[in-house]
């Protein structure tokens, strides 16, 4: 996978008070958490975190974004392929992803004392 999202734009030009705040460390070990998930179900990512082999020169957020818009883009193939009509995979792709969406906004969202 070559496709890092790099036609969006320059990275580093928007700065969001709202973005979770991470190190570098914290984002390369998630950026590998997605990927071993992605192989699992998909076509392979290649190891080019900073630090590997095949070092593309993106940042390891660069990669959380990238491989978690590849992953999602997976999962979305695999309900395709999965389901026995196209009527259950729209029912699971948008209400029922919506559900789960909402349910892990919820769990992240800032606690009001």
């Amino acid at each position: 996978m070559d496709d890092h999202g790099d036609d969006f734009g320059r990275w580093g030009t928007e700065a969001s008070p709202d973005a979770v705040q991470r190190s570098d460390e914290e984002w390369a070990v998630i950026a590998g958490y997605i990927r071993h998930a992605a192989n699992k179900v998909g076509p392979t990512l290649p190891l080019c975190l900073p630090g590997e082999r095949q070092e593309c020169g993106r940042t390891a957020q660069q990669h959380v974004l990238a491989w978690s818009a590849h992953l999602k883009a997976v999962a979305h193939h695999l309900i395709e392929q999965s389901a026995p009509s196209e009527a259950r995979a729209a029912h699971v792709a948008g209400p029922l992803y919506e559900r789960r969406l909402t349910e892990l906004r919820s769990l992240n969202a800032p606690q009001h004392v």
